[in-house]
Protein backbone atom coordinates (compact mmCIF):
# COMPACT_ATOMS: atom_id res chain seq x y z
CA UNK A 1 0.00 0.00 0.00
CA UNK A 2 1.09 3.33 -1.21
CA UNK A 3 1.93 6.09 2.24
CA UNK A 4 2.65 9.86 2.00
CA UNK A 5 5.05 11.36 3.26
CA UNK A 6 5.62 15.70 4.16
CA UNK A 7 9.64 16.77 4.66
CA UNK A 8 10.97 20.01 5.69
CA UNK A 9 10.99 22.39 8.52
CA UNK A 10 9.18 20.72 11.70
CA UNK A 11 7.19 24.33 12.10
CA UNK A 12 5.90 24.16 8.72
CA UNK A 13 4.96 20.09 9.04
CA UNK A 14 4.13 18.66 12.37
CA UNK A 15 0.13 19.81 11.53
CA UNK A 16 0.04 16.99 8.65
CA UNK A 17 0.76 14.58 11.06
CA UNK A 18 -2.64 14.79 12.75
CA UNK A 19 -3.98 14.32 9.12
CA UNK A 20 -2.58 10.93 8.81
CA UNK A 21 0.81 11.68 6.90
CA UNK A 22 4.15 10.55 7.73
CA UNK A 23 6.39 13.89 8.54
CA UNK A 24 10.10 13.69 8.07
CA UNK A 25 11.68 16.93 9.65
CA UNK A 26 14.64 18.02 8.27
CA UNK A 27 16.61 19.93 10.11
CA UNK A 28 20.40 19.29 8.18
CA UNK A 29 19.65 20.14 4.94
CA UNK A 30 22.56 18.23 3.50
CA UNK A 31 20.57 14.64 4.57
CA UNK A 32 17.59 15.88 2.93
CA UNK A 33 18.44 14.06 -0.61
CA UNK A 34 19.03 11.04 1.69
CA UNK A 35 15.75 11.26 2.71
CA UNK A 36 14.11 11.86 0.07
CA UNK A 37 15.66 9.11 -2.11
CA UNK A 38 14.91 6.77 0.96
CA UNK A 39 11.08 7.69 0.81
CA UNK A 40 11.19 7.29 -3.01
CA UNK A 41 12.34 4.33 -2.11
CA UNK A 42 9.87 3.01 0.83
CA UNK A 43 6.82 3.00 -0.97
CA UNK A 44 5.74 6.35 -0.98
CA UNK A 45 3.70 7.32 -3.72
CA UNK A 46 3.02 11.25 -2.90
CA UNK A 47 5.77 13.30 -0.84
CA UNK A 48 4.91 16.69 0.16
CA UNK A 49 8.41 19.05 0.13
CA UNK A 50 8.40 22.19 1.61
CA UNK A 51 9.47 25.14 -1.00
CA UNK A 52 11.88 26.12 1.05
CA UNK A 53 13.96 23.04 1.39
CA UNK A 54 13.22 22.58 -2.62
CA UNK A 55 16.59 24.15 -3.71
CA UNK A 56 18.69 22.08 -1.46
CA UNK A 57 17.37 19.00 -2.63
CA UNK A 58 16.77 20.14 -6.77
CA UNK A 59 18.99 17.19 -8.56
CA UNK A 60 16.84 14.87 -6.47
CA UNK A 61 13.93 16.44 -7.41
CA UNK A 62 14.22 16.63 -11.39
CA UNK A 63 15.94 12.49 -10.95
CA UNK A 64 12.01 11.68 -10.13
CA UNK A 65 10.27 14.22 -12.09
CA UNK A 66 10.13 11.91 -15.40
CA UNK A 67 8.92 8.97 -12.88
CA UNK A 68 5.13 7.90 -12.08
CA UNK A 69 5.74 7.41 -8.52
CA UNK A 70 6.60 9.20 -6.05
CA UNK A 71 4.69 12.51 -6.88
CA UNK A 72 6.78 15.19 -5.68
CA UNK A 73 4.83 18.70 -4.70
CA UNK A 74 6.19 21.36 -3.51
CA UNK A 75 4.16 23.24 -0.01
CA UNK A 76 4.51 26.53 1.60
CA UNK A 77 6.05 26.57 4.49
CA UNK A 78 4.87 28.58 7.65
CA UNK A 79 7.54 31.17 6.56
CA UNK A 80 5.83 31.91 3.25
CA UNK A 81 5.57 31.29 -0.24
CA UNK A 82 9.05 31.26 -2.15
CA UNK A 83 6.95 31.38 -5.34
CA UNK A 84 9.35 27.70 -6.65
CA UNK A 85 5.68 25.99 -6.30
CA UNK A 86 4.20 27.82 -9.25
CA UNK A 87 7.51 28.36 -11.21
CA UNK A 88 7.35 24.75 -10.97
CA UNK A 89 4.13 24.26 -12.11
CA UNK A 90 3.98 26.89 -14.92
CA UNK A 91 7.39 25.19 -16.51
CA UNK A 92 5.07 21.84 -16.23
CA UNK A 93 2.73 23.48 -18.01
CA UNK A 94 4.98 24.78 -20.66
CA UNK A 95 6.05 21.29 -21.16
CA UNK A 96 3.23 19.78 -21.80
CA UNK A 97 1.17 22.51 -23.73
CA UNK A 98 4.49 24.38 -25.44
CA UNK A 99 2.87 27.59 -24.08
CA UNK A 100 2.66 29.74 -20.93
CA UNK A 101 -0.91 29.81 -20.99
CA UNK A 102 -1.08 32.34 -18.27
CA UNK A 103 1.71 34.51 -19.58
CA UNK A 104 2.57 34.18 -22.79
CA UNK A 105 5.85 32.72 -24.30
CA UNK A 106 8.03 34.64 -21.45
CA UNK A 107 10.32 31.81 -19.88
Amino acid sequence: MYKIAVMGDIDSIYGYSSAGLDIYPVDNVSNAGKTLRDLAENDYAIIYVTEALCPYIIKEIEFYRESILPAIIPIPGVYGNSGYAMDQIRKSVIRAVGSDILFGDRE
